[in-house]
């Protein structure tokens, strides 16, 4: 009997993620869209991004969950997930292009483009002077895979770049502090901070009042992880009031960001819809087939998700 790999993601179409597969896995797993199954039975992986409630009672063979994407937080958190090993991708692509994000973010700040958004709106030539990029001090929040990689790419920049993290971590050209206690402090000596935690019971709301509080006045805040791990009405409330001088989010508490939000309007404020990073077929393919193979032959699988931990 062919073993199926069943595939569900809203927003990625199926057929580029068949044609990245299909020549990796030959003839012995068939690939199937999640509307186009015609045998469930036969269902041993998928291939999953926020799929609808329910969607794995239909597989009762099902041995591996592939989580289409880093963050997984969604995933863990549902109450109808089966007892089985559940892997992310960790592709270097993907790395690649949330560093390059979060890279572009700090540049958009450090040098000041909302001031000269504003003045072009007005048609008024408001010159103001670059400061050196080692004159500037960056912090990113959460160093797991793709936050290590932002900061290493922020600091291969010239940016004084620190970090934060649950645990110590040698990082070329970043000061890595750990901790609760070390966090207000690394606020309050930050130009721009980039969060790139993950959403856990520990980070949820963990960015709020008293965390944009002891930011420096003026500084600039970056979310690239989840909306969920930020106070929005605290964001608002800090931008509303000049003590940051502009964000830039990718990431909201509800998606799509509802029309009538307040960060709609803000000075200063960039609203981007989710793409930081996604996954891409060509390059995410064989680690995915790597995982599968594992399971048909009894061997370890990598980038496995703790519950526990929820990443």
């Amino acid at each position: 009997m062919t073993d199926t790999l069943v595939f569900y993601s809203g927003p990625d179409p199926f057929e580029p993620w068949r044609a990245a597969l299909a020549p990796l896995l030959g003839d012995d797993v068939r690939i199937e869209n999640s509307d186009a199954v015609t045998d469930p039975e036969t269902v041993r992986f998928a291939l999953v991004w926020m799929p609808p409630e329910g969607f794995f009672d239909r597989f009762p063979n099902l041995e591996l969950v592939i989580n289409l994407g880093a963050g997984v937080d969604r995933l863990v958190a549902r109450n109808d997930l089966p007892d089985l090993p559940i892997t992310r991708l960790s592709d270097p692509e993907m790395g690649k292009m949330m560093a390059s994000f979060a890279l572009f973010a700090v540049l958009r700040h450090a040098r000041e483009i909302p001031h000269f958004e504003a003045a072009q709106a007005r048609r008024e030539w408001a010159y103001r002077h670059p400061k050196a990029a080692g004159d500037i001090s960056v912090a990113v929040l959460g160093l797991g895979e793709l936050g290590a990689l932002a900061a290493t790419e922020i600091a291969r920049q010239g940016f004084d770049t620190h970090g934060w993290a649950t645990r110590p971590k040698d990082l070329p050209g970043v000061t890595v502090h750990c901790g609760d206690e070390a966090l207000p402090h690394l606020l309050a000596q930050s130009d721009i901070v980039v969060c790139m935690l993950p959403l856990t019971p520990a980070t949820r709301a963990r960015i709020g009042a008293s965390a944009f509080a002891a930011m420096r006045p003026g500084a600039a805040f970056v979310n690239l992880s989840r909306g969920e791990v930020v106070d929005e009405d605290a964001l608002v409330g800090a931008l509303r009031s000049g003590h940051l001088s502009g964000a830039t989010l990718d990431v909201f508490a509800a998606e799509p960001l509802v029309p009538e939000h307040p960060l709609w309007t803000l000075p200063g404020v960039l609203i981007t819809p989710h793409l930081a990073s996604v996954a891409l077929p060509k390059s995410a393919a064989p680690q995915i087939v790597a995982n599968i193979r594992a399971v048909q032959n009894g061997e370890e699988l990598v980038n496995t998700v703790s519950r526990v931990r929820g990443y």
